[in-house]
């Protein structure tokens, strides 16, 4: 499910291509399976058909989605998007270890601040929430 926030300064098709890479990554789209059609999708969520497709243009730009001429977009490969929010969490985890260091906080502090916030969030061992 997509909530759309219209108090929220990002524009509305970033908060669907947001909600729909998070889909994604729960395994609600799987890989290869058929998005929702732009217009169904615009009615479900009472958007402008055009916001829709600009979410799935962008979507396809980044490598989520593809499209196939005459039968509609297709979910991307999954591990690939998986990959980049990885990278993207290694960046604030280098953002939050320059703060703490600043901080004069060690490493080994740190560290144990960033297994604390796992185990509440139950983490598994292999990084996927479950």
């Amino acid at each position: 499910m997509i909530l759309l926030d219209y108090k929220d300064s990002r524009p509305i098709y970033e908060q669907v291509v947001e909600g729909l890479q998070r889909l994604m990554l729960l395994g609600v789209l799987e890989e290869d399976s058929q998005m929702p059609s732009v217009r169904s999708l615009a009615m479900e969520l009472s958007i402008n058909p055009n916001t829709i497709q600009r979410a799935y243009g962008e979507l396809e730009r980044r490598g989520c989605i593809y499209t196939v001429k005459g039968r509609g977009s297709f979910v991307g490969n999954v591990e690939n998007l998986r990959e980049k929010e990885k990278e993207v969490i290694a960046g604030k985890m280098e953002a939050l270890a320059e703060e703490a260091a600043g901080l004069g906080m060690d490493r080994e502090d740190f560290v144990a601040l960033a297994r604390q916030a796992g185990k509440k969030i139950k983490m598994t061992g292999g990084g996927r929430k479950r």
